[in-house]
């Protein structure tokens, strides 16, 4: 939670100058279930004093990360603990050496000796852990008698009590030395997410009504401006480029390295990068609205959304601190009394009841959880961060655990597995090609459909000039549209159809049926049948690939759901290998199916547009939406966005959520392991504070860093 709150204030710090200053963050949901009120003063002239306690750690335990604004004084004062705790354990091991080397104070007397080594290293101790000290006695007046502060002062103050000077500073100095390497670590998974942030456009180059241009705030610019973006600027809205051509860099949103090439009339969306040519875009939407926002939003939240590792482990640590903490109160105290039982005096303060305080202190130095609640949900953290990096949004930790387990993929047809892009792919007419399809755009001139669209650009390919010489006389050309059948057009007193064998049938025209697989436009004149053309949809060059590497996987069942025509459906199907397909079905018809697969299932994922495919999206265990750079229904249904339209990506997404849960499950098995152990060796009295120390401070660097591997994901 902590972490999720340092990346949004570095945003807001880096991006919003106004609203980084004296703002409150109320954290209901921080894992430790207490209600924490960060209240982060960001004003300059008060910077080194800000309030950079952090309630809301998820164990319940103050860490003092800084924050990482990018402020001079902040950074400053961060590099002071450094270099205070780099001094503090240089003296220290000087101290250690020289009260140890033997015969060097042999003129002292045994009590000055002892004196003397107090001395030294209770002023180490009041130097480099003061600050520590105080915290812990704040946090107890809060109510807050368990968070690690509290507990390290408790056992470093108890074993100068009982005579261990040098274990007393040791306890807090490598304590501090733990916490460099943990704000370290967390820096840089941080950084995986702060690149992401990057995306975000500070500037847009709009062009007013006199011709002159004016850098301004984004979230000044409306819909319908218009703005220009140079090579090497970042696309700060999504809109139409309206003039020029050029490549954009679209990496940082769909992981893919090859540039793209755009020009007049093509939609762009904000983020990209703009490598070559100057772009004059038109604005779509606002920038609340744009892609860009849309992903940071959801990048910012994904915290929000805990997997049931992250739930099981904050329940854990809320049960399981205040019992060890128990058992060290009852260590320090029993056995002395019953002792006492058996005729040792009870008043014999160091032959007594020092050896299990020291024990019971060893106990508290063991007892902090941080291990476990700070490195599994970094775990999540930094799986989330690469799966960003791979153009796969995941919108809470929760549906990467669910992702990890996938055992079954649901497919929608057109946009998914196809491009959604239909082409002729073969004409049969009795005439010359380019005649018939002249006669067939001129039927389809004022259609939008993708099937129109397919036959103009096949025509534009064959003869551009025959194409312009249709549209120069568009207004000419009369239509009604037949529902269901096709359209019937007039030119110069011509009559054409154009559409599926019943608008043949409807008018009595003899035609020869065709078997073909694929959408069928026949084509008459004057009531003479010319032929007809077969349209289809293309499928993409990864979907099969991507169906070998699910199964590759372990995924059990690959399924597709189509509204589209049987023949159609199932030639796709036995295309790509896929284990069953559904075809002519409605949405509801969707969804009725998910339902009976989700039966048989373990983990059920749905891959669709986002847009029609919304019922079944929010049905299945995890809704996975495809291309969907730029639609706000796909972000909204879905529970992962691929931000490109490769469905290869699933497997990645998959792939990903299994190594960041392995990491997860391995910092539990060590940490616990290894707590568990030295608590054992504690009690029984092997164990020294030493050993303790490792397994607080030690094992939690070492989870920490285990965890940074999940976002260094290949």
């Amino acid at each position: 939670m902590r972490l999720q709150e340092n990346i949004k204030n570095r945003k807001m710090m880096h991006h919003d100058d106004t609203a980084g200053h004296g703002h409150n963050h109320e954290h209901d949901g921080c894992c430790c279930g207490h209600e924490h009120d960060h209240e982060h003063h960001h004003d300059h002239d008060d910077c080194c004093v800000n309030d950079h306690d952090h309630d809301g750690c998820c164990c319940g335990h103050e860490h003092g990360h800084s924050h990482g604004h990018g402020c001079d004084c902040c950074e400053d004062g961060v590099e002071i603990e450094k270099n205070k705790t780099i001094a503090g354990v240089a003296v220290f091991l000087v101290a250690f050496v020289v009260f140890h080397i033997p015969g060097l104070f042999k003129s002292f007397s045994d009590t000055t000796m002892e004196n003397i080594e107090l001395v030294a290293f209770l002023l180490i101790y009041l130097v480099t852990a003061k600050d520590i000290v105080l915290n812990a006695i704040k946090n107890l007046f809060k109510g807050k008698a368990l968070d690690e502060q509290f507990l390290m002062s408790v056992a470093s103050l108890g074993a100068f009590i009982v005579g261990e000077y040098p274990e007393a500073c040791a306890v807090m100095l490598f304590y501090m030395v733990g916490e460099l390497f943990q704000d370290y670590a967390v820096d840089k998974s941080r950084d995986s997410i702060t690149e992401l942030m990057d995306i975000r456009p500070d500037y847009a180059n709009i062009l007013k009504k006199d011709g002159t241009i004016e850098k301004v705030d984004p979230n000044k610019v409306k819909v319908g401006d218009t703005i220009i973006v140079k090579p090497g600027e970042k696309v700060p809205l999504d809109g139409v480029i309206i003039e020029g051509q050029g490549t954009l860099d679209t990496s940082s949103l769909t992981g893919e390295s090859l540039p793209r090439e755009v020009g007049t009339k093509e939609a762009v969306i904000s983020g990209s990068i703009s490598v070559s040519g100057v772009l004059t875009i038109k604005v779509t939407k606002a920038f609340g609205e744009s892609t860009v926002s849309k992903i940071l939003e959801l990048v910012e939240n994904a915290s929000s959304k805990k997997a049931k590792t992250e739930r099981f482990i904050t329940r854990f640590a809320k049960v399981y601190t205040p019992i060890v903490v128990g058992l060290a109160i009852a260590l320090a105290i029993a056995p002395p009394l019953i002792m006492a039982t058996t005729g040792s005096s009870i008043t014999d303060f160091y032959g007594v009841w020092s050896p299990w305080i020291y024990r019971a202190l060893t106990f508290l130095v063991v007892s902090c959880p941080c291990a476990l609640v700070i490195s599994v949900p970094l775990s999540f953290f930094a799986g989330i961060g690469a799966a960003s990096t791979k153009g796969v949004l995941v919108k809470g930790s929760n549906y990467l655990e669910l992702i990890s387990k996938c055992d079954t993929v649901v497919f929608d047809k057109t946009g998914t597995l196809t491009k959604g892009v239909f082409k002729v792919s073969k004409i049969n007419a009795n005439v010359d090609e380019k005649k018939f399809l002249e006669m067939a755009v001129v039927a389809e001139m004022y259609s939008n459909h993708p099937i129109a669209k397919s036959l103009k650009d096949e025509l534009i390919n064959k003869d551009k000039s025959v194409f312009d010489g249709i549209q120069a006389r568009q207004k000419d050309i009369k239509i009604e549209e037949i529902h269901g059948r096709g359209i019937k057009a007039e030119l110069d007193g011509s009559e054409i159809l154009a559409g599926n064998g019943k608008l043949l049938d409807m008018f009595k025209i003899p035609y020869e049926k065709t078997g073909e697989i694929g959408t069928i436009v026949y084509v008459a004149v004057d009531n003479q049948y010319l032929g007809y053309a077969v349209i289809e949809d293309t499928v993409k060059e990864t979907s099969l690939e991507t169906i070998r590497q699910l199964k590759s996987l372990g995924v059990k069942n690959t399924v597709m759901l189509t509204g589209d025509r049987k023949e159609i459906a199932e030639k796709i199907a036995k295309e790509l290998n896929l284990d069953s397909v559904y075809s002519e079905l409605l949405p509801e018809d969707k969804v009725r199916h998910v339902e009976e697969l989700l039966k048989t299932s373990g983990v059920l994922a749905f891959v669709g547009d986002g847009v029609n495919d919304a019922p079944v999206l929010a049905r299945a265990d995890i809704g996975i939406a495809m291309g969907a750079m730029g639609s706000d229904a796909a972000i909204e249904a879905a529970d992962i966005v691929l931000m490109d339209d490769n469905p290869k990506n699933i497997g990645k997404a998959i792939k990903i959520g299994r190594k960041t849960m392995g990491i997860a499950k391995q910092n539990i098995i060590f940490a616990l392991a290894v707590k568990v152990l030295v608590l054992i060796l504690a009690a029984v009295g092997i164990a020294s504070m030493w050993a303790a120390v490792f397994a607080d401070v030690g094992v939690c660097v070492v989870a920490i860093l285990n965890a940074m591997r999940a976002g260094k994901l290949k």
